[in-house]
């Protein structure tokens, strides 16, 4: 069982202008709008992704998006009942298998502060959603749940730990709680899934063709834009 120490952070509106995600943070008597953490994180990424979108096409890219989007939003659902001590629901197949590779690394949280809570920064002109808050081995860190097809090299995912310190600061002007340790937890496809795939399409793909109907294994897009989720 997780133990929680409730930090009672506010509850904020969202709303996104021109694809950018902005919160409604009170500020005496009226609202301001700070722009999402995320957004800022993309703005700062995103001639990456539209290199890897022109490269890999429209259709692909959308494709690979949906499905990363679907499988990181069952592992975050998975992940907050499993810190609340509560039943999990029923997801897809591949965002329970993710979720149960990563369960002996959740274990190592306890004495929970805050799950899936809005901060925000007036100083830095930022807010955001935080995945965790919590004790990690110990030690007070700001803790992200991510999904990832496949493991990433620790300069890939920069971003991720510049999120992480803007919450730290969130957190700091807004409760005095100073937190100096970062936590990615990233569950990630096992390399054998990928070829299990593969393996089964290239035999549905050779039967088909022995027995008169010729199909391709359509498995080289794939593989060429697993960096990219």
């Amino acid at each position: 069982m997780f133990n929680h120490i409730d930090l009672n952070l506010p509850s904020l509106e969202r709303e996104t202008i021109d694809g950018v995600r902005y919160y409604k943070v009170p500020n005496q008597e009226d609202l301001i709008r700070l722009v999402s953490i995320t957004s800022v994180t993309s703005h700062f990424n995103k001639e990456i992704f539209v290199k890897w979108r022109k490269k890999v096409g429209e259709e692909e890219a959308n494709r690979i998006t949906k499905a990363a989007t679907s499988r990181g939003t069952d592992m975050h659902t998975l992940v907050e009942h499993h810190l609340k001590n509560e039943d999990l629901p029923k997801v897809q197949p591949i965002s329970d298998f993710l979720f149960k590779i990563s369960k002996s690394t959740l274990n190592n949280i306890n004495n929970i502060h805050a799950l899936e809570s809005s901060l925000y920064s007036k100083e830095l002109g930022i807010a955001g959603t935080v995945d965790c808050i919590a004790e990690y081995n110990g030690e007070l860190a700001i803790i992200d749940f991510k999904t990832s097809a496949k493991p990433k090299p620790e300069d890939w995912i920069e971003h991720y730990f510049v999120q992480c310190m803007a919450y730290g600061c969130m957190l700091y002007e807004m409760t005095g709680i100073m937190v100096k340790k970062l936590v990615i937890i990233m569950a990630c496809e096992a390399k054998y899934i990928k070829l299990l795939d593969k393996y089964i399409r290239k035999f549905v793909g050779d039967k088909l063709e022995q027995y008169g109907t010729k199909q391709g294994t359509g498995t080289s897009d794939r593989e060429e834009v697993s960096n990219a989720v």
